[in-house]
Order: C-alpha cells, then structure tokens, then sequence
C-alpha cells in the first residue's frame, strides 16, 4: 500500500550538503509508489532558485533537476517565500506555516533535514 511521506528540508544547502541529499531521496521516493511531497523551509528554497551559486553539491543538484521536474514533484514553500526568485518549471504551492504543520501531521512518514 502507498504511503503518504514527507520529505521536510530545512537547512541551508550553500552549507551543507543535506539538502541536495534530501532531494535525491526524495526522487527514489517518487520513482516508487509512494505519494511524496517535499517541503522546502527557509534557505532550503535555495534549491528550486534561479541562481544556484554557493550550493554545495550543485553538480549533483543539477542531474536530478530534470527528473525532479519531468515527474512534476510537489513541493510546498512558506508564503514568506520570495517568489521571483523560484523557477517557474517546478509544481510549487504556497501555504502558512500553520498549513504545513498540519500537511505534515496528516503524512504517514515525515523525513527530516
């Protein structure tokens, strides 16, 4: 049975590399049967920008881009989020911090970095 997870990633990737970590995880996730989200919390968002200097493990970062968008991976970002500076090819919704606690309570599996 699919399950629903969460994969919440919440720290900078120009200094670790987590984030780009998270989001390799979160591709297998997607590749198999669950129902995969990815919450992107403050400069994680850094991730989906235009400008991807400074992010560590950038070469890995843009290998999976492509397969992280032909799969049309949903990802939800705080309203605080400056939007100019997200690409548009990514399926991204905005929601409250509120909204997000209670999108993650409701997953089966919450994944955190």
């Amino acid at each position: 049975m699919a399950k629903k997870v969460a994969v919440v990633i919440q720290e900078d990737p120009r200094k670790t590399h987590r984030p780009v970590e998270a989001l390799r995880i979160a591709l297998g996730l997607l590749a198999g049967s669950h129902v995969t989200t990815v919450i992107l919390l403050g400069e994680a968002v850094r991730l989906l920008s235009q400008n991807l200097d400074n992010i560590i493990d950038v070469d890995i970062l843009e290998k999976y881009l492509p397969s992280i968008e032909q799969l049309e991976t949903p990802f939800i970002l705080q309203t605080a989020t400056n939007r100019s500076s997200v690409r548009d090819e990514f399926c991204t919704r905005y929601e409250t911090d509120e909204n997000i606690r209670f999108f993650i309570q409701s997953m089966d599996c919450t994944l955190v970095f």
